[in-house]
């Protein structure tokens, strides 16, 4: 699957919307460990990962902490800087060799006019994005680590799989310690 059918999920999309894209989504390598945006830079871009693992993470007090995990078929980006076109908070970064496509926020601004469709698959890649945001906040203020993990165990199980204990426990909002714990209950 590629990011023109991950649209087409989403809405019908005509002959010449199809052609535009296929003219203005971009395809990329990324290395283990390669940084796609580093904090403190707007981001410009919009992911769609066809293979591979990214992250993002926040800086503090020298600690990474991560704020989501995408995998294949996937729409990864910054969201509050892509949007605000605010310098990051973040940093988006590839913990698996990838292949990503991507369209930058100016053709999805100039898609949007030539293709006034297109602006419904916008509002539901934030929809899903928010869901998701608003799920992880409820989660970690209100589940026990085994709720989290299993949550997580249930409806993305390819992360527990693939990705780091590390980046697992950081991204439940415990330490890797009580993620081992917890494992071990379950």
């Amino acid at each position: 699957m590629g990011l023109i059918s991950k649209i087409s999920q989403l809405t019908d999309l005509s002959p010449k919307a199809i052609e535009w894209l296929e003219k203005n989504i971009d395809q990329f390598s990324c290395k283990k460990n390669e940084i796609l945006l580093h904090e403190r830079k707007i981001c410009n871009h919009l992911y769609y990962l066809q293979s591979g693992m990214l992250t993002s993470h926040y800086l503090m007090d020298a600690k990474e902490i991560c704020n989501w995990i995408a995998i294949e078929d996937d729409i990864a980006t910054s969201y509050y800087s892509f949007i605000s076109r605010n310098p990051s908070y973040e940093v988006v970064e590839c913990i698996e060799a990838a292949i990503i496509q991507s369209i930058s926020y100016s053709k999805i601004q100039e898609m949007y006019t030539l293709f006034p469709e297109t602006e419904r698959v916008g509002r539901l890649i934030l929809e899903e994005y928010y869901s998701r945001l608003d799920e992880r906040l409820i989660s970690i203020q209100f589940k026990s680590a085994k709720e989290r993990y299993r949550l997580l165990f249930e409806t993305r199980p390819e992360i527990i799989k693939r990705a780091p204990l590390g980046l697992i426990a950081s991204y439940l909002g415990m330490t890797q310690e009580t993620l081992s714990r917890v494992r071990g209950e379950i």
